[in-house]
């Protein structure tokens, strides 16, 4: 993806700026980028270089304005984006900020997919066996699949832990039927 170099370069100068504030910057950076998520009209807009560049400064500036408490190097970036027309890489600068962010703050992210609702406490649980297992700090998302009948299915950096009844059940169906 030809994005991805670009939004890298952009994701590491707003981390050296961003400095000790990574975290903060990152929970803005990210719920601007959920904003646009929401707004397709006005990132199409953003993103467009069919409007001036002083008509898409005009609405930049409209947002920042409309975001209290918004980290300034996020508004000199939104700002740079346009300027260089590259406002429709933001999406992946975040996503490249944030995984530069956990790592330097030790944290991985990870997925736990269950048959039905985990609780608080069976969250909490899961989270500290995970943090035993990668030897890092473990941010969840949770979420339900019915189809996975019972257990759960952990997942997280690049390794999967497949607790589920389905998995077990498919296991045992090979085993009995011969086939591995």
């Amino acid at each position: 993806m030809s994005n991805v170099p670009v939004a890298r370069r952009y994701a590491r100068a707003l981390l050296d700026a961003a400095g000790a504030q990574a975290d903060q910057v990152l929970e803005q950076l990210e719920t601007l980028t959920t904003y646009f998520d929401g707004q397709p009209e006005l990132f199409a807009t953003l993103s467009s270089p069919t409007l001036t560049r002083t008509q898409r400064m005009g609405l930049a500036d409209a947002v920042i304005a409309n975001a209290p408490g918004l980290q300034p190097v996020l508004g000199n970036l939104l700002k740079l984006l346009i300027d260089r027309n590259r406002f429709g890489s933001l999406p992946f600068i975040s996503r490249q900020f944030r995984d530069m962010v956990d790592s330097r703050m030790g944290r991985v992210r990870g997925r736990v997919t269950s048959a039905s609702k985990l609780g608080d406490a069976q969250v909490a649980a899961l989270k500290k066996q995970l943090e035993t297992l990668t030897q890092r700090n473990v941010v969840l998302e949770t979420s339900v699949d019915p189809s996975l009948i019972g257990g759960v299915v952990a997942t997280v950096g690049s390794y999967q832990y497949d607790g589920s009844l389905k998995a077990q059940l498919a296991d045992l169906g090979r085993t009995l039927t011969g086939a591995r």
